[in-house]
């Protein structure tokens, strides 16, 4: 198998599953409500629905990288954008993950070698990047919906 079709099946694993690890963010975001979701369980720490817009943005950012070639600076409600409506909010995340994997799945070995400009990032390192993004809020998130 293709190593991009590998990290677009890993994408979507920790996305909607099965995941090896434990549940994928789908199974983990299952059944909260957007009242949750906005609830600060920690204070000073983001709320689930940051969490979620924050994975959405990076995965389109992600997207915009591979198909220009290029990076920019990515900061404040970019980042971290302000919550809509949680239904929508949730669908985007799904939505932008969703085509991130599948313009992996068809990027060949020698597109994943090209480096961004202007640092020197990979696509294939920014692609292993964002599947370890989606697992690492996957957990934070999994621990705020405990506490609320």
């Amino acid at each position: 198998m293709p190593e991009a079709k590998r990290i677009a099946d890993q994408l979507r694993r920790a996305l909607r599953g099965p995941a090896w690890h434990g549940d994928s963010l789908a199974e983990i975001l299952e059944g909260v409500t957007a009242e949750q979701a906005a609830k600060e369980a920690i204070p000073g720490a983001h709320s689930i629905h940051r969490l979620v817009l924050h994975l959405a943005a990076w995965a389109e950012i992600a997207l915009e990288r591979v198909t220009k070639g290029e990076t920019r600076e990515v900061a404040g409600a970019e980042d971290f954008p302000m919550p809509g409506r949680w239904e929508g909010d949730l669908e985007q995340l799904f939505l932008s993950t969703g085509a991130l994997a599948a313009h992996i799945e068809n990027m060949s070995d020698t597109e994943l070698e090209f480096v961004l400009k202007p640092n020197t990032q990979s696509v294939y390192q920014l692609l292993q990047g964002i599947v370890q993004h989606h697992l690492y809020h996957a957990g934070q998130i999994a621990l705020l919906k405990k506490l609320i």
